[in-house]
């Protein structure tokens, strides 16, 4: 059974900082491109970053350049995602996504084009930024 189980989320002070975890299991890890989604309320879901396992490469939504930074340990099937300086907008419902491919596919496009292009999800942690 494929599972995506995110863990980290939290409320925090704007200028802080989380670390979500994404803990992959019943798929091979390294054939497959994982990272995150956000939804916030009333607002559709965005690809926020996105991690090819096999090599490494990591992309990001021009809104969290700079501030966020994924990562991952293949030897546990762990994604992490780290984030600073976090700002009220960042508040939101955080998914682990992934998808069948080496490459990071339609993460950043429109919000049903990316969501169809994702093989698994996981149920998402929320985030919450305080003023």
């Amino acid at each position: 059974e494929v599972q995506l189980v995110e863990s980290g989320g939290g409320l925090v002070q704007a200028g802080g900082s989380l670390r979500l975890s994404c803990a992959a299991s019943g798929f091979t890890f390294d054939d497959f491109a994982i990272g995150w989604f956000r939804q916030a309320p009333g607002k559709e879901r965005e690809g926020v970053s996105c991690i090819t396992t096999g090599d490494d490469n990591t992309y990001y939504a021009d809104s969290v350049k700079g501030r966020f930074t994924i990562s991952s340990d293949n030897a546990k099937n762990t994604v992490f995602l780290q984030m600073s300086a976090l700002k009220p907008e960042d508040t939101a419902k955080y998914y682990c996504a992934a998808q069948s491919s080496r490459a990071c596919y339609h993460w950043f496009d429109d919000a049903d084009e990316a969501y169809y292009a994702m093989d698994y999800w996981g149920k998402g942690t929320l985030v919450t930024v305080s003023s």
